[in-house]
């Protein structure tokens, strides 16, 4: 866990975009003369990933999440900026570097459609020159881990998208990678299959101390999986630290749970709440409130002093309600 294997330095990439308005005097223009935009997909993102880490890259939609995996594994040359992965410059895409990482994407598939898997794991370990030892090794150590053998000998347009993803997984880890860059791993994945797939990748980051940054919309991969997150909005990097940090580093408030000893259904009418408190949830005598950080020491003195409190705690917002503010806002 000591050492750092990936480093980036001010990493950006801008897409030159062609643009014209609808209708057809513009296509016509278009022909003639085209105009462009430039759109930042990365900009000026800096981070470490020492060896053995599992981090979690998140952000929107179009945060530049996927771009940025791609020039990490070689596939995109960066506008600017400076990467290393394993000592390698990425999009110079060295076989040195290349046998040593790898890629599995939830949206794009390495397997041949109409033979069975394990042929398919034949040729990759071919191609990554993997012994035969090795190979039957780690193919067998994969599948009992993934719980698949049943699976091998079936044609891969016979299998459900789940299955299709655990022969993915396989694919990308027949050669044993030192890094591994996983993009939406669970996309479209059942809630069973899901916890599978993380139970899977958390065991095998254990077992072979592999370094692993992963990028999903499901929030429920990142808390299981990623002690740390790396979050871009904007192309632009926006938090790198630990994910229990990220709440009450980007969320406004805090949320203020009440149990009152009377049992009643929520705050008498006299003494009200302060203005700027809201309440969340009332039921059954027990309250949950929004406010400011700022203002939640002399909310709860207030809560104390007026109202018959058996309980009360206060915490910073579940790590869900905290990203979807920051989708919110990239939306809007």
């Amino acid at each position: 866990m000591t050492g750092s294997q990936i480093q980036v330095r001010n990493l950006c990439k801008t897409y030159r975009v062609p643009e014209r308005e609808a209708g057809l005097l513009a296509s016509l223009k278009g022909l003639v003369r085209r105009t462009y935009r430039d759109v930042d997909a990365v900009s000026n993102i800096c981070f470490d990933v020492a060896a053995g880490e599992m981090v979690g890259l998140i952000g929107p939609n179009g945060a530049g999440k996927t771009t940025t995996l791609k020039m990490l594994s070689g596939l995109l040359h960066p506008s600017a900026g400076q990467a290393t992965v394993l000592g390698h410059t990425p999009w110079e895409r060295r076989p040195a570097y290349l046998q040593r990482i790898s890629m599995v994407m939830g949206n794009k598939s390495q397997m041949l459609w109409d033979i069975p898997s394990l042929e398919t794991f034949d040729v990759l370990a071919q191609i990554y020159r993997v012994p035969p030892a090795k190979y039957r090794q780690t193919l067998a150590e994969l599948v009992a881990l993934l719980d698949m053998e049943e699976l091998l000998a079936r044609p891969v347009r016979n299998l459900s998208l789940g299955e299709r993803m655990k022969c993915e997984l396989i694919a990308g880890l027949l050669h044993c990678p030192q890094v591994l860059f996983l993009d939406e791993p669970t996309l479209g994945l059942d809630v069973s299959m899901q916890g599978r797939l993380r139970r899977f990748l958390g065991e095998y980051n254990r077992r072979s101390g592999v370094t692993v940054i992963l990028t999903s919309h499901y929030m429920a991969d990142v808390v299981a999986l990623c002690p740390r997150v790396i979050l871009i909005h904007h192309g632009q990097l926006l938090y790198d630290g630990e994910l229990k940090g990220l709440a009450r580093q980007l969320a406004p408030f805090k949320l203020v749970r009440v149990t009152l000893s009377n049992g009643a259904g929520g705050p008498p009418a006299a003494p009200p709440l302060p203005a700027g408190v809201d309440v969340v949830e009332q039921e059954n005598g027990r309250l949950t409130l929004r406010v400011a950080n700022d203002q939640a020491p002399a909310l709860t003195a207030h809560l104390l002093n007026t109202l018959p409190v058996a309980d009360l705690a206060v915490e910073d917002p579940p790590i869900d309600a905290v990203i979807d503010q920051v989708y919110q806002e990239a939306a809007a």
